[in-house]
């Protein structure tokens, strides 16, 4: 093979290099919120955005170790307060600050744009929440060059939201951080960490200088460096080899920022698009509540809920409180009270495919999916579990969706009575047990009977279950003999609050559960009757049975 000229493959690798650098500098996405368009991911976490580039910080630190010493000597030109423009945080113009100002008018010309664009959506709360505290209100640009304003930001050591929180951090300052949210997301609770953080550092360290680098590397490493060195000012500091570049950088990019966002025309920054400042009202919600529910009872769109409550990792409420404050669109609360008494959740029963592969087994197949083998085996109409490469399996799976019944309705008791069925709690029951018994979500039975957790049940007690078949009173019998390939859809009462009594079963019968391993032939023997009259008992078609079910029998 031929070889390739070294000077060529210098060449090639700088073009490279400079492609990155103008794709860096010229990056022009608008979007400073996640696009929620795909209905598929609406379950799925909230990604993140990645706000690093490696590529485009070095050229920036190279650009940064070119200016000289680092030293707080004024430029000519020196920036001072007049009538209309007032710094309540410390402002120098050195060699350092000149290259950001210039770097942000030219190669950064675009970023900085969006970053004032979206400055309006934030700013206000958050000077709000800097004044209360007694700091700078400029502090509101050390958010800007930490994340952009986006409350989705992530760097690459794993820094969230708008103030870039690292977890630790993010909860020493009670920001809850767990699996069903992320509080370095939500834009008011994160800025009043951020104040209260800072407010801290300023009294340690004394100086703004030193307490924004301090945020930036740590108190530990600017501690260390004054004692060390025998300074106390951060230029002092930073004359020395002992702070990081990155966290040099930090103190200067904020001085260029802030003095260019308080006179963008002035620095050429015209005709920019400001957005709208954050604004919403609150409502408290149960727990586990979805938030496509929330958009139906305040009249909104999923994608604007999840766009005021970013800190939801999961698309609901959390499971592990009892109520939560949840964001809705500004003037909805009254509407939202008034409909949440009417939204009912329906929960039915929808179909995917899974085409066989070479290696599939039914055991693989049901613990893909989270689906028992008898289940699949009657979906598909198969009587064995012997599979053909290449057929496709239809898979059940449960969908959720919300409606409104109608104002003046006298509730789900006149709407859905017909599709009732009680179950009392026996011995050793557990409502993961019974849901799975009924296929229904667990979180659907807790919201059906008001009960304040999964956990709140005991033997004896009844649960109202609600499950429409299309018009046919729902019984017991009928969900014992129902066709699992029939959709059913269960309608989720919320406003029940009463206390409903199970019809009497005639006290000749009883209710068996069946188990793994049974048969209807050992069955009848256990009772002493002939499969033929179980099966007439229980409307059934077929000898099948399945785990799970109940089955009328008569007393022995």
């Amino acid at each position: 093979m031929t070889s390739i000229p070294k000077i060529f493959v210098k060449g090639l690798s700088l073009t490279i290099f400079v492609l990155l650098l103008s794709s860096c500098a010229n990056n022009t996405n608008n979007s400073f919120l996640p696009d929620f368009s795909n209905e598929d991911s609406e379950k799925d976490e909230v990604q993140l955005e990645n706000i690093d580039s490696q590529i485009c910080l070095e050229e920036e630190l190279v650009a940064l170790s070119q200016t000289g010493v680092w030293e707080e000597e004024l430029l000519p030109g020196k920036i001072e307060p007049t009538d209309d423009v007032v710094y309540d945080f410390p402002v120098v113009r050195n060699k350092q600050v000149e290259m950001y100002l210039n770097r942000f008018q030219n190669k950064q010309r675009k970023q900085f744009a969006r970053w004032l664009a979206r400055s309006t959506v934030y700013r206000p709360m958050m000077e709000s929440e800097l004044e209360k505290a007694g700091l700078p209100k400029d502090l509101v640009y050390l958010a800007m060059i930490e994340s952009g304003y986006s409350q989705l930001a992530c760097s690459r050591a794993k820094a969230v939201g708008l103030w870039q929180f690292m977890k630790p951090t993010g909860r020493q300052y009670n920001l809850k951080i767990d699996k069903y949210v992320d509080e370095r997301r939500d834009a008011f609770k994160s800025t009043r960490a951020a104040a209260t953080y800072l407010a801290d550092l300023y009294e340690e360290f004394g100086d703004w200088h030193l307490a924004v680098a301090a945020y930036n590397g740590g108190p530990g490493k600017v501690r260390s460096g004054l004692k060390k060195h025998k300074v106390n000012n951060f230029w002092g500091l930073a004359s020395k080899k002992h702070l990081h570049l990155e966290t040099k950088h930090y103190v200067p990019k904020l001085i260029a920022a802030l003095i260019i966002a308080k006179e963008p025309e002035k620095y050429g920054f015209t005709n920019v698009a400001y957005q709208k400042p954050l604004q919403y009202d609150s409502l408290h919600v149960g727990p586990g509540m979805s938030l496509d529910a929330i958009a139906l009872i305040s009249n909104s769109s999923t994608k604007q809920i999840k766009r005021l409550n970013l800190e939801l990792k999961r698309g609901k409420t959390p499971l592990n409180q009892a109520r939560y404050e949840i964001n809705i669109p500004k003037a909805t609360v009254e509407i939202a009270k008034k409909n949440l008494s009417r939204l009912h959740s329906i929960v039915s029963t929808g179909y995917k495919t899974h085409k066989l592969k070479k290696g599939d087994t039914l055991t693989k197949i049901s613990r893909k999916y989270g689906i028992n083998k008898t289940t699949i085996l009657k979906v598909n109409n198969l009587h064995r579990g012997k599979l053909a490469y290449g057929r496709n399996l239809r898979i059940p799976y449960s969908t959720i969706t919300y409606q409104l019944l109608p104002e003046g309705s006298s509730g789900a008791r006149a709407a859905y009575k017909d599709s009732l069925v009680l179950h009392r709690i026996k011995k050793g029951d557990t409502l993961s047990k019974i849901a799975k018994q009924y296929n229904v979500p667990p979180k659907i039975i807790v919201a059906w009977n008001g009960l304040k957790n999964a956990h709140s049940i005991r033997a004896g007690q009844q649960l109202a279950l609600y499950i429409d078949h299309g018009g046919k009173k729902a019984t017991r019998k009928s969900l014992a003999s129902r066709a699992p390939n029939k959709s059913t859809t269960f309608i989720a009462a919320n406003i029940y609050k009463k206390k409903l009594q199970r019809p009497e079963i005639a006290s000749t019968y009883q209710w068996y559960n069946v188990k793994n391993g049974d048969s209807l032939w050992t069955i009848s023997r256990k009772f002493s009757a002939s499969t033929s009259d179980i099966k007439k008992w229980n409307n059934l078609k077929s000898n099948l049975i399945h785990p799970g079910s109940k089955l009328k029998l008569k007393k022995v």
